[in-house]
């Protein structure tokens, strides 16, 4: 039986202590185990900034890609083995900056694979720029007079993009989001979770204590219906987004499903992709 050991590695991370990544590492951890997934069959894909090291702090496959490419090559992996358990993760930088169009058509297409987004408002691994969550007028480095620009509002985009789970937490509340994790990983699709993660070096403003005063957990609220898409884009309106929970979810045809020669029923590595010289020849014949 797979245990937390199984998915711990020798690598000591190197986030400043009290990082909220460290919360997210567990929960990811947590959810593999009580979800019984062993390590050789879960993939984690990460982007770049300090949460795109998380990769390497799990025993599992994975990747440390490109700035902003992390979903792009994810997807590839689900594609070639659907077998596989695949989960993306990076910050608000990687993810809502130069990633935020990959973000755009993996929910759209509803590929079966999980994105956890850890969000701290703000660039940690270069040293406290704003980034795209940043609020307007937020004093940083690179904004030392206000935020001039507006913020995006991932789960708005979410919403907007069709993604068909659609989630939210806090690092300071590991029961609740390796609750959404394992949810977001049973999932037949995209999965979108966001997680308020506070650094606790540059962000002197969204602390734990903030996040904690301020948050409305969606879990309190029994009324509240997680398949009424047009109540989900309200209830970001009147949280102005500082809301925990299942947001939306919505089930719908997986990507897969819907490739031609597919349809859903086996991965690109179990078919047969040879090609003879009698193929060779017709195509050739074909087009040249």
């Amino acid at each position: 039986m797979t245990t937390l050991k199984d998915y711990r590695v020798d690598i000591k991370p190197n986030w400043c202590p009290g990082c909220g990544d460290f919360s997210v590492l567990a929960a990811i951890q947590r959810a593999a185990v009580n979800l019984k997934i062993e390590p050789e069959d879960f993939v984690l894909q990460s982007g770049i900034g300090c949460s795109g090291r998380i990769s390497g702090y799990l025993n599992v496959y994975g990747m440390h890609s490109m700035h902003g490419r992390a979903l792009g090559l994810a997807q590839g992996v689900k594609l070639a083995n659907k077998n596989l358990t695949v989960v993306c993760a990076g910050g608000d930088g990687d993810g809502f900056g130069i990633g935020l169009n990959h973000f755009v058509h993996a929910a759209r297409r509803n590929i079966d694979i999980t994105y956890i987004v850890m969000d701290n408002q703000i660039y940690g691994l270069t040293k406290g720029q704003m980034s795209p969550t940043s609020p307007k007028g937020f004093l940083t480095k690179s904004t030392p007079e206000g935020n001039p620009e507006s913020p995006v509002s991932p789960i708005h985009v979410a919403l907007s993009s069709n993604a068909s789970f659609i989630a939210q937490g806090f690092s300071g509340n590991l029961k609740q989001i390796t609750s959404l994790i394992e949810q977001g990983i049973q999932h037949k699709g995209f999965s979108f979770i966001n997680i308020f993660s506070p650094c606790v070096t540059f962000n002197k403003v969204f602390t734990y204590d903030w996040f904690k005063q301020n948050l409305i957990n969606l879990d309190n609220e029994n009324d509240y219906d997680v398949s009424n898409r047009s109540l989900a884009f309200e209830k970001v309106e009147q949280t102005n987004g500082f809301i925990t929970g299942v947001i939306y979810r919505k089930e719908r045809k997986e990507f897969t499903e819907s490739l031609p020669g597919n349809s859903g029923k086996s991965s690109l590595i179990d078919q047969n992709l040879s090609v003879n010289k009698s193929d060779i020849h017709n195509l050739l014949s074909r087009y040249m």
